[in-house]
């Protein structure tokens, strides 16, 4: 059984959709991608950034180059900028994590990355607190970020939080015991600190898994799972059956 200091919602556990549930018609971090996981009952994950006027928007790179063909630094750009200027390839605007929000309405859980900026950790923490403090069920959403201080200012939030760790900075799992819980990169799940975590009862997500290969490698060692260009059938039956 494992230890639950805060609600983790059930289907955290059946598979999250990586930036959404993307595909070739779906570009990610848009609407159409949540949407698409909205349809298929499952967890999503997106980034956010803050505004030059402090909005929340979602995106993953802080240049908007690879989402849309167009140069641009969201940090240095309104929210009004964006939205007129700029285009997914998919053919959607950019949403905010209020629009997000509102297309949902806690029908699924959504896993937050918060992707800070220049030293913006505290403000973009508290801007995005401050949105979801109109959420009904805590268990809805889940906080991560690499950037701990970011995720330091959500500890006390009714939300979960997990702390992200790459293969550049592993060093950063020693700070794992501070948060709900660690979201690692799928190649260090078998590193024996992380074993070890997972054995004493903790929750371990993994990033992003995207081949069987990945799946078989991660398969004794985790309770969630990041993923895309997998289809979400298969990702519940590994689940299932690991």
């Amino acid at each position: 059984m494992k230890k639950q200091e805060k609600q983790f919602h059930p289907l955290l556990f059946k598979g999250i959709c990586h930036r959404g549930y993307w595909n070739e018609e779906c570009t990610e971090n848009g609407m159409k991608a949540f949407k698409r996981a909205l349809d298929a009952k499952a967890a999503f994950e997106l980034d956010i950034h803050l505004t030059k006027d402090k909005e929340l928007l979602v995106c993953h790179d802080s240049n908007l180059v690879r989402t849309t063909g167009k140069e641009g630094i969201i940090e240095e750009l309104t929210l009004k900028e964006i939205k007129d200027n700029y285009t997914l390839h998919d053919g959607d605007k950019l949403p905010t994590l209020k629009e997000v929000l509102e297309v949902t309405n806690e029908q699924v859980p959504i896993v937050v990355e918060l992707k800070g900026y220049k030293g913006n950790d505290k403000e973009l923490a508290t801007k995005t607190l401050e949105l979801l403090s109109s959420i009904k069920d805590p268990a809805n959403i889940s906080i991560i970020s690499f950037y701990p201080k970011a995720l330091s200012y959500c500890r006390k939030s009714p939300f979960t939080t997990g702390l992200l760790i790459a293969t550049q900075h592993y060093w950063i799992h020693h700070l794992k015991f501070m948060f709900d819980y660690i979201d690692i990169d799928y190649s260090l799940t078998s590193e024996k600190a992380i074993k070890k975590y997972f054995s004493k009862g903790h929750h371990v997500n993994t990033y992003t898994i995207e081949s069987e290969e990945h799946l078989e490698k991660i398969k004794d060692h985790v309770d969630m799972i990041t993923f895309q260009k997998l289809t979400l059938e298969r990702v519940k039956d590994f689940i299932e059956n690991k």
